[in-house]
C-alpha cells in the first residue's frame, strides 16, 4: 500500500505520541517543533523550519489554530503547496469560525483544511485510543481518515469544516463541568472525614463513574498537578464554547460559572498545571464561605 507522507507540527504531550503512532503505522513521517530538542528525538524525520516540510498531509498539534497561523504564514503555505501538500488537519481545540477562515486562506493555494480535535488526553494519545471529531469535505475526509485511525480509536465525520470543532466544544463543556463536580465532591468528602480512596472506589461503582473521575481523582487526592491538559487550555476552550453559545443563542449557565472557576485557576498562577488544579480554587472557595 502506497501511504502518503505525513508531517506533524507540534510535539507536546499530544503531538509526540501521535507522531510515533503514525510512524509505526508505516506512514513516511516528518516532524517540526519550536523546541528543536523534542524534534531531534525523531532523528532524521525532524526538520528545522516548517517551510521545509514535504508531506502530502500536514497535521497541526499546536495549542491553537492561531499558533498555526504564526508558524505557517503565506510564504510557508505557498512552499507546502509547491512541495506537494494537499491537506492540512487541525487537531487542536478551536472555534468553528477560525477553521472556516483557515480553510478560505489555505484554499486559495489549493490546500484542503480539516478540523479533527482530539479527546482522550495525553493518556489516550499514548495508547492510540483518542476520539476524533472531524469536520471536512467528504473527499478530504476519505484521504486523511487512514492517518487519523492510526492514532485514534474513534473517528467520526461530523460534517463540513468547523463541525469537528463544534463537537469538541460540546465535549469540553462536559469535561470541564464534570471535573469541577469531581473536585467539589472530593473536597466535600474530605471535610466529612471520608477516605478519599474509598470514596473514589464507591463512586466508580455507581452512576458517578466516568473517564474524568478515572483520570483526575488521583491527581486531586494527591494534589499532584503534573501536566495532562492545562488550566490555560481549559480556559481557552471554554471561552470558545461560550462564544459559540452566544452566536447560537444557547445559555450555558453552568459552563459560564465553570469558565469563571478556571479563569481563577489562571489568575492564581496555576494555569500551566493540569486542569485538575481547579480543586485548589474549589476548596479555597469553600473554606472562605463563598458560593
Amino acid at each position: 500500500m502506497n501511504r502518503p507522507g505525513v508531517a506533524v507540527l507540534g510535539l507536546g504531550p499530544m503531538g509526540a505520541p501521535v507522531a510515533r503512532h503514525i510512524a509505526r503505522a508505516g506512514f513516511p513521517l516528518q516532524v517540526w517543533n519550536r523546541t528543536r530538542a523534542k524534534a531531534d528525538e525523531f532523528g532524521h524525520r525532524a526538520v528545522a523550519e516548517p517551510g521545509e516540510l514535504r508531506a502530502r498531509i500536514v497535521l497541526s498539534v499546536l495549542p491553537d489554530i492561531d499558533r498555526l497561523g504564526e508558524v505557517a504564514p503565506e510564504p510557508v503555505v505557498r512552499r507546502w503547496a509547491a512541495q506537494g501538500t494537499t491537506h492540512v488537519a487541525v487537531l487542536s481545540t478551536t472555534s468553528p469560525g477560525k477553521v472556516r477562515d483557515l480553510a478560505g486562506r489555505l484554499g486559495r493555494h489549493g490546500l484542503a483544511v480539516l478540523d479533527a480535535p482530539m479527546s482522550g488526553g495525553d493518556a489516550g494519545a499514548r495508547a492510540g485510543t483518542l476520539s476524533l471529531m472531524v469536520g471536512a469535505d467528504p473527499e478530504a475526509y476519505r484521504t486523511v481518515e487512514p492517518v487519523l485511525r492510526s492514532f485514534a480509536g474513534t473517528v467520526e465525520h461530523m460534517g463540513p469544516p468547523g463541525a469537528g470543532s463544534a463537537a469538541k466544544l460540546c465535549n469540553q463543556v462536559i469535561v470541564a463541568g464534570t471535573l469541577v463536580a469531581v473536585a467539589e465532591a472530593l473536597d466535600l468528602g474530605r471535610r466529612a472525614g471520608l477516605s478519599g480512596a474509598q470514596l473514589v472506589r464507591v463512586l466508580r461503582g455507581g452512576l458517578a463513574a466516568g473517564a474524568v473521575l478515572d483520570a483526575k481523582a488521583a491527581k486531586i487526592l494527591d494534589r499532584d498537578y503534573r501536566l495532562g491538559g492545562s488550566g490555560t487550555n481549559q480556559v481557552k476552550d471554554l471561552r470558545y464554547a461560550t462564544a459559540l453559545a452566544d452566536t447560537l443563542g444557547a445559555g450555558l449557565p453552568q459552563t459560564r460559572h465553570t469558565r469563571a472557576l478556571f479563569e481563577e485557576v489562571v489568575r492564581r498562577g496555576l494555569g500551566d498545571l493540569d486542569h485538575s488544579a481547579v480543586y485548589e480554587v474549589v476548596s479555597a472557595h469553600e473554606e472562605a464561605g463563598e458560593e
